[in-house]
């Protein structure tokens, strides 16, 4: 894959209603517009190829003994930093549902998980977590960043080894309401915002909405839109494909999706495909997968669905830049 997904001429682009390929000039309101057709229209039905089955499932592949980050450590720092020169949003996955993104020279940090403390607490369960991909930075080095969230409180999004560091330096906390209590032993301080749905809160060039979530066991969990300028994107947090999701993401006019994939009690690779493709998404990125044995999934039913319902998408390697850029 290349280093980066680039696109300079955004603002001159416009789609049509049934195909959402360009056609010529348009506004972001025309943009939008398109969008929310395309997220009342209804689905082309799912074949049978597609549909969950006892094994053999010809989406399974083969889990992959270890994997390592692209770039890590002092290495990625270096990239992070470089990168504020740069026009345009760039995106890091760092694990599991863990992102950094980068607009003009600010960083938001998405439910980061940058240790073993689940790999720690579940070692003598029957679901010990083994962890599959290397650590890609100690959260220590990404005490920088301007703003942390947590979309609900399972520790691989509330991570009480990985909230301490990376906001050591006075980064901007922000929760989902419920989670408040457990946020602030976690993070060794109180956090400095808490969204239910709905809720938004500015602080320097991000603004951030929270929106509907449906987590198993986590009633607190939210997903967040975040808007920089011209730049937006939807974090899913840990959700499964319901009423309402979709919905509310749409009127957004997000550029990328980030949406797990793991299944369980979230949603499959295609049903994420599909609320990307539901919430206007231009791209999908898959995440929740390669970082546990007990608790991943091939990127493959992602991808098949992606292609199926013509959702562009993109399938990063942990510590790998994406960087989307409208020439401003």
């Amino acid at each position: 894959m290349p280093e980066g997904f680039k696109t300079s001429d955004r603002a001159t682009m416009a789609y049509d209603s049934d195909s959402l390929f360009p056609t010529g000039p348009t506004t972001r309101r025309g943009l939008l517009s398109a969008f929310s057709r395309r997220a009342a229209e209804v689905l082309p039905a799912v074949p049978d190829i597609l549909v969950p089955r006892d094994p053999p499932d010809p989406f399974e592949e083969e889990t992959p003994a270890w994997i390592e980050p692209t770039i890590s450590s002092e290495d990625l720092i270096a990239e992070i930093h470089a990168s504020r020169e740069e026009t345009g949003m760039h995106i890091w996955w760092l694990g599991q549902s863990g992102f950094l993104v980068q607009i003009a020279g600010e960083n938001l940090l998405l439910d980061p998980y940058l240790s073993d403390s689940a790999t720690k607490k579940y070692a003598d369960s029957e679901t010990p977590h083994e962890r599959m991909t290397g650590l890609v930075v100690a959260p220590s080095l990404l005490s920088f960043v301007n703003i942390v969230t947590s979309s609900h409180a399972h520790l691989d999004h509330l991570d009480p080894e990985t909230l301490p560091h990376v906001l050591a330096d006075g980064a901007t906390f922000i929760c989902a309401a419920g989670s408040e209590q457990v946020a602030a032993e976690r993070a060794g301080r109180q956090p400095d915002a808490v969204l239910g749905p709905d809720d938004d809160v500015t602080f320097g060039g991000f603004t951030i909405q929270a929106v509907p979530a449906y987590h198993e066991g986590a009633p607190e969990a939210v997903g967040y839109v975040a808007r920089h300028g011209a730049y937006a994107l939807y974090h899913a947090g840990d959700t499964r494909r319901v009423q309402g999701v979709a919905e509310t993401v749409v009127a957004h006019g997000v550029d990328v999706a980030f949406v797990p994939i793991n299944g369980r009690d979230n949603m499959d690779g295609a049903d994420a495909a599909r609320l990307a493709y539901e919430a206007g998404a231009i791209i999908a990125i898959p995440c929740h997968h390669e970082m546990f044995r007990c608790n991943t999934a091939s990127t493959a039913r992602f991808v098949a669905e992606c292609v199926r319902i013509g959702q562009e998408y993109r399938l990063p390697r942990v510590g790998e830049r994406i960087t989307i850029d409208y020439g401003f």
